[in-house]
């Protein structure tokens, strides 16, 4: 991989290339009026991170460019705005002011509305375990502008770090967290939407373990919660009541903490 920028940039964006050039651990190369695939060919490198003013935005060869965007996230908070549900949102029980770890951050849409739903006195921790992908949704959340002040908002307040969950939650506290959420990557998509492509191709296809459920159910205070498909298998096989599914297949499963340890 190779960091570069966009054509004719600012100091400041040249400035940001350099600093996430030294993050990443690779080089960064003047643009030169040069296009992509001309630093492909001439660098012998297939990635290529292009920071703009804006945005960064990673592109692979023979595919479409990885950048962040809220994906469906603006589109649900819109809808709660005007007074609609959300299946996450009531599966979990998010109040304002909890603490939320989304164990998979992926492009941050549900970590989005979670710190929306949360508020300014709540906090959402988003886990990435891919380093690049971490980066440019990173990176995305300091300046995207959704046109809501209240999503900016919530954009800005997501803690994104890099660690996977099998790495981050041993070393939190006991009850240090409300929510626990995992998303892992579905096998088969039950959305066919090309702008999820690119992550899918980056994403961290690992396996969610019994060991780290149990951690997960050693740092929330409240429900540790499960997206998947409905027919995975995985809510049985980790101890999951089914709350929600859908006719898009996709379903949600939940341990409700506070009951397990009354009982």
């Amino acid at each position: 991989m190779i960091v570069t920028t966009s054509q004719r940039p600012s100091e400041e964006t040249v400035e940001r290339a350099v600093r996430l050039a030294a993050e990443l651990g690779v080089v960064r190369v003047a643009r030169e009026g040069r296009t992509i695939r001309s630093l492909q060919t001439t660098t012998d490198d297939t990635e290529v991170l292009v920071v703009g003013p804006q945005d960064i935005r990673l592109h692979g060869e023979g595919e479409q460019p990885f950048y962040f965007h809220p994906s469906m996230a603006l589109v649900r908070i819109k809808g709660l705005l005007a007074g609609g549900r959300d299946s996450l949102l009531e599966v979990s029980g998010v109040k304002p002011g909890d603490t939320v770890i989304d164990c998979t951050a992926g492009l941050c849409a549900d970590s989005l509305v979670f710190s929306w739903a949360a508020g300014a006195a709540g906090k959402v921790v988003a886990l990435e375990a891919v380093q690049t992908v971490h980066v440019v949704v990173r990176e995305g959340l300091k300046t995207y502008e959704t046109g809501l002040q209240d999503a900016d908002q919530a954009l800005r307040a997501i803690e994104a770090v890099h660690a996977s969950c099998e790495e981050w939650l041993p070393g939190l506290p006991d009850d240090s967290a409300d929510i626990v959420y995992f998303d892992p990557m579905f096998e088969k998509p039950v959305i066919a939407s090309s702008s999820l492509v690119p992550l899918r191709t980056r994403a961290f296809h690992g396996p969610l373990t019994p060991e780290t459920v149990r951690e997960a159910k050693r740092v929330a205070r409240r429900r540790v919660v499960l997206k998947d498909h409905r027919d995975s298998g995985r809510f049985e096989q980790l101890g999951f009541r089914l709350a929600k599914s859908s006719s898009s297949a996709v379903a949600y499963g939940v341990i409700d903490v506070e009951s397990c340890r009354r009982g």
